[in-house]
């Protein structure tokens, strides 16, 4: 019987510790006043520049070649925006024993967030599955998702989010939607400064996604909400979400096979299907909540951060697998190799 290996390296991925650090900085030395409207700005134009930069990195004829896999972003899509609210409702009565409401609110708004890009996009490659179907289902969940997360927060979550408004419609159309096809339109000019600046962009891409972690966990010091919450109502909150968690990726696993989808489309449908874009979920809240935003992202923050070290695990199991490399299932175009033993931030130009 083969002797079990131990890892060789801890699945706490650099960009993790870098999210962890910068909530303690966000603890510490807060920006407030003045200078917290000017990381609220900066973290704006952040977000905007971030789906520029996704918009002219997605190449037309790669999405409209995705569009023929419809049953695979159908399914992608249904995880995200029907599975897990129907999940986040189930967990309603955990309130308030384990939960309480405002936590309760951040929980259920964490499911109505769209999928992540990169993050599915770096853990697929690293699984060996179908990476375009990767690219395509994240960006179609994150389109989707500036339209549907709105409408869903505002018949799921009612008045605890604000209430639902053209106006929060439209300033999330503006921040997330016009640059994203703002990249769109100028790829076939800006497309090649990006492949041959890749690396360099992509610490653009992770310092972004630092600032907003920052402005919103600085606003959160600043109105002091942050002592509304115990460290057993935290606990409480991470077995919560860990369970989630565990629920998503048995259920994208084993229902895309049900389904019919070889193996390397399930690899995509998981990554995709069990992860939240903290990118796209960070300025929605703060449109959608307003002050308690900070407080309402609480558990999104903590999920994505949990979503990150547990997915690494998996995708290089994944890459292990002995039956990887002689599945007749994988498609020359859709297999990436990657090193399993590499780290996430070598292959992710940024998790979001």
């Amino acid at each position: 019987m083969r002797r079990p290996q131990m890892p060789s390296r801890l699945p706490l991925d650099p960009y993790v510790l870098a999210l962890l650090g910068t909530v303690g900085l966000a603890a510490l030395l807060p920006a407030r006043g003045p200078a917290g409207s000017v990381a609220e700005g900066a973290a704006t134009g952040a977000v905007a520049l971030l789906f520029f930069l996704y918009g002219a990195r997605l190449s037309t004829r790669e999405a409209l070649d995705g569009l023929r896999h419809w049953r695979l972003h159908l399914t992608v899509l249904a995880c995200t925006f029907v599975l897990f609210p129907l999940l986040g409702l189930a967990a309603r009565g955990l309130v308030p024993t384990l939960l309480t409401p405002p936590l309760y609110s951040g929980l259920l708004f964490l499911c109505l967030v769209p999928s992540t890009i990169q993050s599915s996009i770096a853990f697929t490659s690293i699984a060996r599955g179908n990476v375009p179907a990767a690219i395509c289902a994240g960006s179609f969940s994150s389109l989707a998702g500036i339209f549907l997360t709105p409408l869903l927060a505002a018949g799921l979550l009612g008045n605890s989010a604000g209430g639902f408004s053209l106006d929060s419609l439209v300033k999330i159309v503006l921040q997330l939607l016009l640059p994203f096809l703002l990249g769109q339109v100028l790829r076939p000019w800006v497309g090649g400064f990006l492949v041959r600046n890749k690396t360099v962009l992509g610490f653009v891409d992770r310092g972004s996604i630092l600032l907003v972690v920052y402005a919103a966990f600085s606003a959160g010091m600043a109105a002091g909400i942050w002592h509304q919450v115990s460290v057993p109502r935290l606990a409480a909150l991470l077995a919560v979400e860990a369970v989630l968690l565990a629920v998503m990726l048995l259920v994208s696993w084993y229902g895309a096979k049900r389904l019919g989808f070889g193996r390397a489309d399930r690899i995509a449908i998981q990554f995709a299907g069990s992860k939240k874009s903290l990118a796209a979920g960070l300025p929605m809240a703060s449109v959608l909540f307003g002050a308690q935003a900070s407080l309402a992202v609480l558990p999104l923050m903590l999920f994505h951060q949990m979503q990150l070290m547990v997915c690494a695990v998996l995708a290089r199991r994944r890459a292990r697998d002995a039956g990887a490399a002689a599945d007749g299932e994988l498609p020359a175009g859709h297999v990436v190799e990657v090193s399993p033993g590499a780290s996430l931030s070598d292959h992710a130009a940024g998790q979001v």
